[in-house]
């Protein structure tokens, strides 16, 4: 790790303390225990909608690049996949892994299977930042929008964009990459497919933070939807600890009371996010350890017929 990059990562830890530690930490444990058994299961089935839908996504998108995944297939490694990204620094440890888990050991195996990876994440991060880009407009209706800095509007769709025109560029630029994203997002409905299921996932995700505020006792407005969790859920992307824990917390102490609701009830809210979110994930570890063993048990008959057609050469 650089110099400059330690720095960068201290220096957003510290502003994450720095802001947690203006919260009432009494009034968030209180928020706590006001978690229902009926928010518990209701938040689980979320998670299980994000990670299905976003499992059809990979393979409707590997399917467009004419990398053969089954369906099933795709479901079980994303479960594995989003149960590692909770567990590993940085978010992606789990998307490297299922490309890795789906080579098909030809070569350039693990380069095609990784492409629609990277894709798959593509049409993701695209629907989070449009949902944002649109909430912006809904920020001036919020309670404490006074609080917000001005004219951030402009720079995000600028931002969104130059993101569009590099793309295309890149597309340009590089003509069987610009033929791969036309198939992925563009020709034969593509762009219908990847729109209504990414925007299934994101109002998953928006969805399971919306009922963490409610079951914390401390409901957001309906246009809490299209503003605050956005951007709480962007601050989850900041590659600074495990499944976006921290940088989500202080992102919610700090925006909550711009819905006019207290810090502690943001906490509270991105708490039960947060282990919600991994609870739900953990079919994904029951997969990999039994994937493992299953594993383990093949190697080793193969083990012993070696060790046997050495013992009869000798």
């Amino acid at each position: 790790m650089s110099l400059a990059r330690l720095a960068a990562s201290l220096l957003l830890i510290c502003l994450v303390a720095a802001l947690l530690l203006q919260v009432d930490l009494d009034a968030v444990l209180s928020a706590l225990g006001k978690v229902s058994l009926g928010h518990v299961v209701a938040g689980l089935l979320l998670v299980q909608v994000q990670i299905v839908v976003s499992a059809l996504r990979w393979h409707f998108t590997a399917k467009r690049l004419s990398f053969t995944i089954a369906r099933l297939d795709a479901i079980s490694e994303y479960y594995v996949a989003s149960a590692v990204n909770q567990l590993a620094p940085g978010g992606v440890a789990g998307d490297a892994l299922r490309a890795y888990r789906l080579r098909d050991g030809e070569p350039g195996g693990f380069k095609r299977s990784a492409k629609t990876v990277v894709f798959e994440r593509l049409s993701g991060q695209l629907s989070f930042f449009g949902f944002f880009a649109l909430g912006l407009f809904f920020w001036p209706l919020l309670r404490g929008q006074a609080l917000i800095g001005g004219g951030i509007l402009l720079p995000v769709l600028a931002g969104l964009s130059g993101l569009i025109v590099v793309l295309m560029l890149v597309a340009r630029r590089f003509k069987g990459l610009g033929q791969e994203l036309q198939a992925v997002f563009v020709i034969r409905y593509a762009w219908a497919v990847q729109a209504g299921l990414s925007l299934t996932v994101m109002l998953a995700y928006v969805g399971l933070f919306m009922l963490a505020a409610h079951a914390v006792g401390a409901p957001l407005p309906a246009i809490g939807a299209l503003t605050v969790v956005p951007a709480c859920l962007i601050a989850m992307l900041i590659p600074t600890g495990l499944g976006g824990w921290g940088t989500r917390e202080a992102a919610a102490a700090a925006l909550w009371p711009i819905a006019g609701l207290s810090g502690a009830d943001g906490v509270a809210a991105s708490l039960v996010y947060g282990a919600l979110a991994l609870i739900g994930v953990a079919p994904g570890l029951v997969i990999l350890l039994a994937s493992i063993r299953r594993r383990k048990g093949h190697e080793l008959p193969t083990r012993r017929h070696a060790a046997d057609q050495d013992e009869s050469r000798a």
